[in-house]
């Protein structure tokens, strides 16, 4: 028999479909929910027509749309995992597709721009609580990350962070953009950082964020003017992977992994060929800073270049990684790759992840390619390696792939 790779996706999605999180919100908060989720449902589906091609969605839809309610149904993800041979997940909320996010703004954008602060903090704990009950069903293979609105009240965040390793889920997912907030290099946050630390818990972004308003005009997605605006598309495209960097820069020059050196985070689905440049620019300020002089010793507060940093601290869910930005990996560090599958999102590998392992990894040295599909996460999350073997025996894919 040959043998099985254990595969890992750091990039799955699951969610009750909105109103069906009304058991899961506390019942002060039902009356304003019935309110809100017509309203909801009707931004995501206007937001959806930028963002889908109604023709190609529906199409690619219809012959899985049954798979798809894996995004919620528990017999239907087991039987997902084993088509696509991973043994375990890293799941986040999820987005727009099957309109199954949590309430009040409270899923992947986890955006301050118009969010009732205390509206959001009932919406993500309400997908906390139900996060937690599917993760419970096997802790081994589903990796819940709960969603933090960090933003808001920095003690509140404490106190979620604590209930959330209470009830197994030891990731957390913030905001990736903080608006009018502070950012994440005030001292504000020090405390949350430090409860994370404490009790090692990771802490994620995801990518999907970015300053729609300014794309696409600022009353979107309820009205969007394609002829006054054009070509907001694709500088969204070309800038999202950078907003997703970029509270890591903040992380980085305000010292919070110097403070909390055992921090661990996730920067995941952006994509990774723009890294290195980022990583040489954030270098080039640390180690040639004679040409700024002026501006003062701004890195005295820092024990290391930001790239060991970046070494130390932070990982690369790179979702769908492609051949191409497989030829980066010894530039950004092989041992900080990670893949995923997107499911159940259409830019994914599903349903054609199997196709896709041979596609992409035909040819990558082996001991690389065992890192990056699952070797990196279960160092990284702290994953039971023996057990996940055995599930990798029934269902992963074949050893042969990398041939």
């Amino acid at each position: 028999m040959s043998e099985r790779l254990i595969v890992v996706s750091t990039d799955c999605h699951a969610g009750l479909q909105i109103a069906d999180y009304k058991p899961y919100v506390e019942s002060k908060y039902h009356e304003i929910m019935d309110m809100a989720v017509p309203i909801q449902v009707e931004q995501m589906s206007k937001a959806e027509q930028s963002f889908l091609i109604k023709e190609i969605n529906d199409e690619w839809r219809a012959p899985i749309q049954q798979q798809l309610t894996g995004a919620w149904d528990y017999d239907e993800r087991l039987k997902m995992l084993a088509n696509d041979g991973i043994a375990a997940e890293v799941i986040f909320p999820d987005g727009i597709t099957e309109m199954n996010t949590p309430p009040f703004g409270a899923g992947l954008g986890l955006s301050p721009r118009e969010a009732n602060p205390e509206l959001q903090w009932a919406g993500a704990m309400a997908h906390n609580r139900w996060l937690a009950e599917f993760c419970a069903n096997d802790p081994a293979r589903h990796i819940g990350v709960a969603s933090i609105p960090l933003l808001w009240d920095v003690q509140q965040a404490v106190e979620a962070v604590k209930w959330c390793v209470d009830n197994g889920l030891k990731n957390v997912m913030i905001p990736t953009m903080w608006g009018d907030n502070p950012a994440y290099h005030h001292r504000k946050y020090d405390p949350f950082w430090e409860i994370c630390e404490d009790l090692d818990v990771i802490v994620h972004v995801h990518s999907g964020p970015a300053s729609t308003h300014e794309y696409f005009g600022p009353e979107w997605p309820a009205v969007e003017d394609k002829e006054a605006m054009p070509g907001a598309m694709g500088i969204f495209v070309s800038e999202v992977m950078w907003w997703l960097a970029r509270p890591f820069t903040y992380l980085i020059w305000g010292g919070v992994f110097e403070r909390y050196p055992r921090l661990k985070a996730v920067m995941t689905e952006g994509g990774i060929f723009t890294l290195p440049h980022w990583l040489e620019v954030l270098d080039h300020a640390y180690n040639d800073a004679e040409y700024s002089l002026k501006m003062g010793n701004f890195r005295s507060h820092l024990s290391m270049a930001p790239s060991d940093y970046f070494a130390r601290n932070i990982a690369i869910g790179a979702s769908c990684i492609g051949r191409t930005d497989l030829g980066l990996r010894d530039r950004i560090g092989v041992e900080r790759l990670m893949w995923g599958s997107d499911y159940p999102h259409p830019e994914g590998t599903w349903p054609h992840t199997q196709e896709y392992y041979t596609k992409t990894f035909s040819g990558i040295p082996e001991g690389d390619g065992r890192k990056i599909l699952g070797e990196n996460a279960i160092d990284w999350f702290g994953l039971d390696r023996n057990r996940l073997q055995t599930i990798a025996n029934e269902i992963g894919p074949d050893v042969s792939i990398f041939q």
